[in-house]
C-alpha cells in the first residue's frame, strides 16, 4: 500500500476502449481546441479594440471568452499529450493543481451565468436604469466577485484530496476529476463523497434557480413588449444565453448532482469531453458571433485586413 507521502505521479488510463482510434481522436479533438482558442481571442480582440462594443454585455463575454481560454487548456493540454504518449503519466502535484483549477474554473463558471443573466434581466426589465446600475465600477465588481467568491470555496476539498492516503496509481479518466480520484483512495471516502456532491449541489443548483428565476421575469417582460420586432430581438439575445445556460447545467448535474452509486466513469468521460471541449467552442458562435453588432464589427475588422493580406510586396 502506497500513501500520499510515496506517490510521486499517477496513471491516467484515458480512453482503454478506443486505443485504435487514439490518433483519430486526438486530430479532432486539436482541431476543436485550436477552434477554441482562435475564436474566443477573436472575440476578445473585437470587444477590447472597437468602442461599439463597449457595453457591460460585451464586457461579460470578454470576461467569458476568457474563461473559456482558461478552462479548455487547464485539461485538453494535458489531455492531447495524452493521446500522443504512451505512458500517460501525471505528478501527484499536477495532479492536484488540474483537480483545483478545473473546478475553480468550473465554480466561476456558474456565478458568472448568474452575473450574466442579472445582466440581461437590468437591460430588459429596468431599461432606463441600466447604465446607472451596470456602471463600470459595479461591472468590475461583479467580475472580480465571481473569480475571489469561487477561490475558497473549491480550496478546501481540494486539500482534503490531496491528503488522503492512495493504494494505486491508476486514474480511470483523462484527468484528475473528483470521482476516480476517490475511487483510487485507501480508505472509506463515503463521507467524502457526500459533502463533494453537497458542495457541488450547493453551487450548481443555487445558481440555477438564481438564473432561471431571472430568466423568467425577462421572458415575462419580453412577451409584454408591443413591438414584434423589440420582441424579437429581445428573445434573439436570451434564446443564446438559455441555449449555453442549458448546456453547462445540464451536463453538470449530470456528472455532479448525483449519488456516487449511479456514476459510470465512462459515461462521464464522454460528458466531461463535452463540457471541456464542447461548451468553449460554442460559446463564441452562440453569445457572440450571432449578435448582429459583433458580425457587423467582424466584417468591418475583416475588411481592414483584406487590403494588406492582397498588397503585392
Amino acid at each position: 500500500m502506497r500513501n500520499q507521502t510515496s506517490m510521486i505521479e499517477f496513471t491516467l488510463v484515458s480512453f482503454p476502449s478506443v486505443q485504435e482510434l487514439q490518433i483519430l481522436l486526438f486530430l479532432i479533438l486539436l482541431l476543436v481546441y485550436t477552434l477554441t482558442i482562435t475564436g474566443n481571442i477573436v472575440i476578445i480582440s473585437l470587444i477590447w479594440t472597437d468602442n461599439r462594443l463597449q457595453t457591460p454585455m460585451y464586457f461579460f463575454l470578454n470576461n467569458l471568452s476568457f474563461w473559456d481560454i482558461l478552462f479548455t487548456t487547464t485539461i485538453a493540454s494535458k489531455l492531447l499529450a495524452c493521446l500522443l504518449e504512451e505512458k500517460k503519466n501525471i505528478p501527484f502535484a499536477g495532479c492536484v493543481i488540474q483537480t483545483y483549477f478545473y473546478f475553480f474554473l468550473g465554480t466561476v463558471e456558474f456565478i458568472f451565468l448568474e452575473v450574466m443573466s442579472f445582466d440581461r434581466y437590468v437591460a430588459i426589465c429596468n431599461p432606463l436604469c441600466y447604465t446607472i446600475i451596470m456602471n463600470s465600477r459595479a461591472c468590475l465588481l461583479l467580475v472580480l466577485g465571481c473569480w475571489e467568491g469561487a477561490f475558497p470555496s473549491v480550496l478546501c476539498p481540494t486539500i482534503v484530496v490531496s491528503r488522503l492516503p492512495y493504494c494505486t496509481e491508476e486514474i480511470s479518466h483523462f484527468f484528475c476529476d473528483i470521482a476516480p480520484l476517490l475511487q483510487a483512495a485507501c480508505i472509506d471516502t463515503h463521507f467524502i463523497e457526500m459533502i463533494s456532491c453537497f458542495l457541488s449541489s450547493l453551487v450548481v443548483l443555487t445558481s440555477l434557480v438564481l438564473t432561471t428565476v431571472s430568466y423568467t421575469y425577462i421572458i415575462s417582460t419580453i412577451l409584454r413588449i408591443p413591438s414584434a420586432q423589440g420582441c424579437q430581438k429581445a428573445f434573439s439575445t436570451c434564446t443564446s444565453h438559455i441555449t449555453v445556460f442549458s448546456i453547462a447545467y445540464g451536463s453538470n448535474i449530470f456528472m455532479y448532482v448525483r449519488p456516487s452509486q449511479s456514476h459510470s466513469l465512462e459515461l462521464d468521460k464522454v460528458t466531461a469531453i463535452l463540457t471541456i471541449m464542447g461548451t468553449p467552442l460554442l460559446n463564441p458562435f452562440i453569445y457572440s458571433l450571432r449578435n448582429e453588432k459583433v458580425k457587423e464589427v467582424l466584417r468591418d475588422a475583416v475588411n481592414k485586413i483584406l487590403p494588406f493580406l492582397h498588397r503585392k510586396p
